[in-house]
C-alpha cells in the first residue's frame, strides 16, 4: 500500500519527531511512504480568516501535489479536515471540485488510517507511563475521528490511560482565535490545564500539533512537570516496560 505523507506546517517546523515516528510506524505496518516536497500549508489559517481567494490557490496547489497518491496520511486531524473542506471551495460539478473530492476520499488522519484502512488496533507499541488524551475539536467534531486514537492507545503495552475530565472542551487555540480573543483563549487553556493536572498523569497526548503547542505552552509557563507528546511518538515507541 502506497502512502503519501502530509507533514503539515506545525509538524514540519515544531513536531519533527512526530513526523518521523509516523513515517516509521506506517513503514512498519507495511506501507510504502513517499514525501511530496512541493506540499505547503493546507490553507486553513487563511480560510478561517476569510481569505477565500487565497485559500483556493493553496487548495489547487495541494490537489496537484497529492493527485498521484494512492492514500494521503497526515498527523493533524485539523489539517486533514481542511483538505476535506476543499470540496466546498469550488463550483458544484466543476473539474476542480471533482479533483477535490477525489483527494478528500483518499486523505486520512494517521490513527484513522491505521484503524479504518489498515484495520489494525494493536501496532505493537510499548511505553511505560501514565497518560491522558486531549480530543481536539476539528478532529472529533468535524472530521469525525473519535474512537481510533483510544483503540490504539488501549493496546500500548505498559501505558495507563486516564480519562481527561471534560475532554471534549476546546483548549482555546482555534488558530487566529487565540490571537484575536486572547483573554478568552487564556481562560480556556487554563481550564484545560486544570483538568489535565486533575488526572495526575505524567503525559499529555494528542493528535493535533496546534492543540499540543497551545496546551504545552501553558503547562510550561505554569512550571508543570506534565510532558506533552504527539500520539504518533507513543504508537511508534518500542521501549522497555
Amino acid at each position: 500500500m502506497k502512502v503519501s505523507f502530509f507533514i503539515t506546517c506545525l509538524g514540519d517546523m515544531f513536531y519533527v519527531n512526530a513526523g518521523k515516528a509516523a513515517v516509521e510506524l506506517l513503514e512498519r505496518l507495511g506501507c510504502e511512504v513517499d514525501f511530496p516536497r512541493a506540499q505547503t500549508c493546507c490553507g486553513q489559517p487563511a480560510y478561517n480568516s476569510g481569505y477565500r481567494k487565497e485559500t483556493v490557490e493553496v487548495a489547487k496547489h495541494l490537489i496537484e501535489t497529492f493527485e498521484h497518491a494512492e492514500y494521503v496520511v497526515g498527523i493533524s486531524g485539523s489539517c486533514v479536515y481542511m483538505i476535506h473542506e476543499y470540496t466546498q471551495l469550488f463550483e458544484e460539478g466543476s473539474d476542480w471540485q471533482k479533483r477535490a473530492i477525489a483527494l478528500k476520499d483518499k486523505t486520512y488522519e494517521l490513527t484513522q488510517f491505521i484503524v479504518d484502512v489498515l484495520e489494525v488496533d494493536d501496532v505493537g507499541a510499548r511505553y511505560q507511563g501514565v497518560a491522558t488524551y486531549h480530543t481536539s475539536c476539528h478532529m472529533t467534531r468535524l472530521l469525525g475521528v473519535k474512537e481510533a486514537p483510544f483503540r490504539l492507545l488501549e493496546n500500548v503495552e505498559g501505558l495507563e490511560l486516564i480519562d481527561l475530565p471534560n475532554r471534549h472542551d476546546c483548549c482555546g487555540f482555534g488558530g487566529t482565535f487565540s490571537i484575536k480573543m486572547s483573554d478568552i483563549s487564556e481562560q480556556m487553556v487554563d481550564e484545560k490545564v486544570a483538568h489535565i493536572e486533575e488526572t495526575n498523569a505524567d503525559l499529555l497526548l494528542g493528535a493535533d500539533g496546534s492543540c499540543l503547542m497551545n496546551i504545552g505552552g501553558r503547562l510550561s509557563r505554569n512550571g508543570s512537570p506534565v510532558e506533552v507528546k504527539h500520539i504518533a511518538e507513543i504508537l511508534n515507541s518500542r521501549g522497555d516496560v
